[in-house]
């Protein structure tokens, strides 16, 4: 080959080169831009999502439902009360569409309120003492959001077929702060419910005017005391269970506290397995231990006293001062012991 035709090759080698590495240094800008733009815009997404969701939820008007940031604008100090309370804390993070509704979810679409300037007679659904809404009215709109847990028997329930409202015992809009005095006859315990319009078993005792009167003999259930409630033993929304009781059976509610004389036993006495009520009072007595009778009548009642191995003698002799049946038979609950048929100690 000519030394001419070198040279021209040798030059449009170079000439092919410098193109090529022009070209990649005009690509490799661009790619670092965008590679710095993704992560940016990556920054600002997370920072949009971030802010929405530290941001309080808002209800808007929708249809006949105004919003309660129009029903804030006149029942101010309500709705401040209402944020304290154990539901207003809730609607503040509503999981529902309900309880996205604020105010209304309770008391209805709000705009035929707000169009005739206010009035009582425009709310839909009110719960004072003076509402024309009826007891099924005012329940259905708590029972929107309480309708498990402890509310599920409630449709049926003694408390619901007397036609009781729920806003008769409980209170949505202000928390009940019992007075810091010792003068107050009953002190419900540190777990007591805060939308309580009273403390227990006070609120109870309102309408279960019996109760009270067995509460104040001489031996009762430690109510008093502050140490058990009604709900410690009832659901007042209702249960399965007779006389609304938390447990199945009336042993089964006893037992829960009185661990020791559960069985099963080697001996077992029948009216201790049948029903711990055959013998005690469970709300106040003004026998010992609660017992409905005194003793010797309270097993009396079922054993012949003739039939006992010694000699009987009459109840109101002086041999039966201060003494009963459980001085002999001592473990009348049941007995573990090989010989213990006769619940002897």
């Amino acid at each position: 080959m000519k030394p001419m035709t070198w040279m021209r090759a040798g030059l449009t080698l170079v000439i092919v080169s410098g193109a090529v590495v022009a070209a990649s240094t005009q690509s490799s800008p661009g790619t670092s831009n965008s590679t710095t733009t993704a992560p940016a815009s990556q920054s600002q997404d997370q920072t949009a999502s971030s802010t929405t969701a530290n941001k309080k939820p808002e209800t808007k008007a929708d249809g006949d439902y105004i919003g309660s940031d129009t029903c804030v604008t006149c029942h101010e100090d309500q709705g401040r009360r209402f944020n304290r309370t154990a539901m207003g804390k809730a609607m503040a993070h509503p999981h529902t569409p309900d309880e996205a509704r604020g105010c209304e979810s309770c008391h209805g679409p709000g705009r035929a309120h707000v169009e005739a300037g206010g009035g009582k007679d425009t709310i839909p659904v009110r719960f004072t003492e003076d509402s024309r809404n009826t007891a099924a009215e005012k329940n259905s709109a708590c029972l929107q959001c309480h309708s498990r847990k402890n509310q599920l028997f409630w449709r049926g329930s003694p408390h619901e077929s007397r036609a009781m409202a729920c806003v008769d015992c409980h209170r949505a809009h202000q928390e009940y702060r019992p007075p810091l005095s010792t003068e107050a006859r009953f002190n419900a315990p540190l777990s007591e419910n805060e939308s309580l319009k009273e403390t227990q078993p006070e609120l109870c005792l309102r309408c279960h005017q019996m109760r009270r009167a067995q509460l104040q003999r001489s031996s009762h259930m430690p109510y008093r005391e502050g140490k058990v409630t009604c709900t410690s033993c009832h659901n007042p929304h209702g249960t399965p269970n007779p006389s609304q009781l938390r447990q199945t059976t009336v042993n089964e509610n006893c037992l829960s506290c009185h661990t020791e004389r559960r069985g099963p036993f080697l001996w077992e006495h029948p009216p201790v397995m049948e029903n711990c009520a055959n013998c005690h009072e469970p709300h106040g007595s003004s026998n010992p231990q609660l017992l409905k009778m005194r003793m010797p009548r309270v097993c009396d009642s079922c054993h012949v006293g003739s039939r006992h191995p010694t000699t009987p003698t009459l109840l109101n002799s002086v041999r039966d001062f201060n003494r009963g049946c459980t001085n002999c038979h001592s473990a009348i609950h049941g007995s573990n012991h090989p010989s213990g048929n006769a619940f002897l100690r």
